[in-house]
């Protein structure tokens, strides 16, 4: 019984020692989740303010033949970017994305397209180096505070492929596969095509106030080409962004249903301790009075 009380305050030191681990980790992505937070939602004036001017443009400009805007029918591959966490201890947040991006890249194979994967975070580029899945380009290092020359790094390669030749490995589509933020209880994947970009111009008949008429300078196409490429490195920033605050939150969430499972486990591990130490001494109390019996009857 004394061996068995010892295995039991072993596993409740143990216990306790992960009990703290997860506490902490949890406290650090609770006080990080707040700005994190923050800057994924302030993203979405300045892409709404890109929206707005690019729809502008589009609905004044008589010819909208943009290379970012048009489908590409000379290539079968497509770039396919992925967005996962650099550390565990997330919850389901990083295999969420990876079952998605193996659903996406199942259904371009079967459209006939070849797709070339792009990494952003260690859980990933682990989880296809361990497939042996070929990687155009990884990023790892920053899943949970991404940078603004991170996102535009990312943006200049994707942008860069879409609009290479075929011979220098050019791609016809852009893909995206990442967590949006919702609320600190929910987040949810999304899969989005960036590239072709589809400018959707407004409908007079659903204009509520009449459409002001614009004069240009630069042309439209000018304006184009500085408004699309800022539209995509923005949109791909701000879904950066939107992951490492529901990677923040996934932790948070994860950690905090780990620290209640440690207390359980404390708190069953004290009582089977208890239950061994009363046993100990049921049976000491029960080994003196056979003890005092077998002398009494022996006098």
């Amino acid at each position: 019984m004394a061996g068995q009380q010892r295995v039991y305050k072993q596993k409740i030191r143990a216990t306790k020692t992960l009990e703290k681990v997860f506490r902490a980790m949890e406290l650090i992505a609770a006080s990080r989740i707040g700005k994190a937070r923050e800057r994924a939602q302030g993203q979405d004036p300045y892409t709404l303010a890109l929206i707005r001017s690019i729809g502008t443009v589009a609905a004044h400009a008589t010819d909208l033949d943009h290379p970012l805007i048009t489908p590409r029918t000379d290539t079968n591959r497509v770039a396919v970017l992925i967005v996962t966490s650099d550390r565990g201890m997330a919850g389901a947040y990083s295999s969420s994305v990876l079952r998605e991006a193996e659903k996406l890249l199942e259904r371009l194979r079967e459209d006939g397209k070849d797709p070339v994967l792009f990494v952003f975070g260690r859980r990933g580029e682990s989880y296809f180096k361990f497939r042996k899945a070929d990687m155009a380009r990884v990023w790892t290092g920053s899943s949970d505070n991404p940078s603004t020359d991170t996102a535009q790094e990312i943006a200049d390669e994707l942008l860069g492929r879409f609009l290479a030749p075929v011979e220098e490995g050019g791609v016809s589509e852009l893909h995206v596969v990442f967590t949006r933020f919702e609320s600190m209880v929910k987040q949810v994947v999304q899969v989005r095509r960036m590239l072709p970009l589809e400018v959707v111009e407004a409908d007079p008949d659903e204009e509520t106030e009449e459409v002001p008429l614009y004069e240009f300078e630069p042309s439209p196409k000018e304006l184009f080409d500085a408004l699309l490429p800022m539209y995509v490195s923005q949109r791909i920033h701000g879904q950066l962004l939107m992951a490492a605050a529901s990677e923040l939150a996934s932790r948070q969430q994860a950690m905090h249903a780990a620290t209640e499972n440690a207390n359980e486990l404390i708190q069953d591990y004290t009582r089977l301790a208890n239950n061994a130490r009363q046993a100990e001494i049921t049976t000491e109390i029960t080994e003196l009075i056979s003890g005092a019996d077998a002398l009494e009857n022996a006098s």
